[in-house]
């Protein structure tokens, strides 16, 4: 699994990775100011963007993804930064891998596994008939039988992409994301937990980080662990807050 990434800046070496249904562009804007002080890597993750798609998706083979994308890129220790399941890859990879990485950064998604609540979304993006719609605008309109936020809505049209045919097409692997829902919510674990330095990001109206997951499975997990709290952020914490999150990022990165 050879992922695909982007490249910007230089300096000290940061992977960001996105979050379910996502891409690397989520990121784009915030990484082009990041880059003015770091060397950033922005990564599709298996089955997204324009990486690889495989029957296979669990924390397991995306960290071991990363990995080998760090051993491609020749980066003995970079920081890393995830948000939302790309925080879980982040965390997984940490806590496989604590040797090949300096610091962690996790954005609004805690250790713990997450009752199922993408199945609109899912049954939204199954019900589109990509082979008929002419426009991005025709699809819209499907989705918006049942996503009723058009920001929700958008953010997944970025997926769409067109074929050879002319027809659409989504760049994530619907199929096999449906398929391993139940691993893209189950929780990280590990007997041994994360001894360097991580930044837990949380949105102060996001309900994915609650107060006993700071005090459970947080400082259970990574034992020198910060978290801070945008208070007008929800879970989308990198677009809604691009100014705190920067200042937070950078902060942590440069502390000694």
């Amino acid at each position: 699994m050879k992922l695909h990434y982007k490249e910007m800046g230089h300096g000290q070496p940061l992977l960001i990775l996105h979050g379910l249904f996502g891409t690397l562009d989520n990121w784009a804007t915030l990484a082009k100011r990041l880059a003015e002080h770091y060397n950033v890597f922005l990564v599709d993750l298996r089955n997204h963007g324009r990486s690889p798609h495989s029957e296979q998706h669990d924390y397991d083979a995306m960290a071991d993804d990363v990995l080998r994308l760090v051993d491609e890129l020749q980066i003995p220790t970079p920081a890393i930064m995830g948000h939302s399941m790309g925080g879980k890859v982040a965390m997984k990879y940490a806590l496989k891998y604590p040797t090949r990485i300096t610091r962690l950064i996790v954005v609004d998604i805690a250790p713990k596994a997450y009752p199922p609540h993408h199945d609109e979304i899912i049954n939204a993006l199954q019900s589109v008939d990509l082979s008929t719609a002419t426009s991005r605008g025709e699809i819209d309109k499907q989705l918006a039988k049942s996503i009723k936020e058009e920001e929700v809505r958008l953010f997944l049209m970025k997926n769409l992409y067109r074929k050879e045919d002319s027809t659409f097409g989504w760049r994530m692997n619907l199929d096999v994301l449906e398929k391993n829902y139940e691993q893209i919510a189950a929780a990280i674990t590990s007997d041994t937990p994360f001894k360097k330095h991580a930044l837990f990001i949380k949105g102060g109206r996001s309900g994915y980080i609650k107060q006993e997951d700071i005090y459970g499975s947080i400082e259970h997990l990574f034992t020198l662990v910060e978290v801070e709290t945008i208070a007008e952020a929800g879970h989308w914490v990198h677009a809604q807050a691009p100014d705190q999150v920067y200042e937070l990022v950078t902060r942590f990165l440069d502390a000694d």
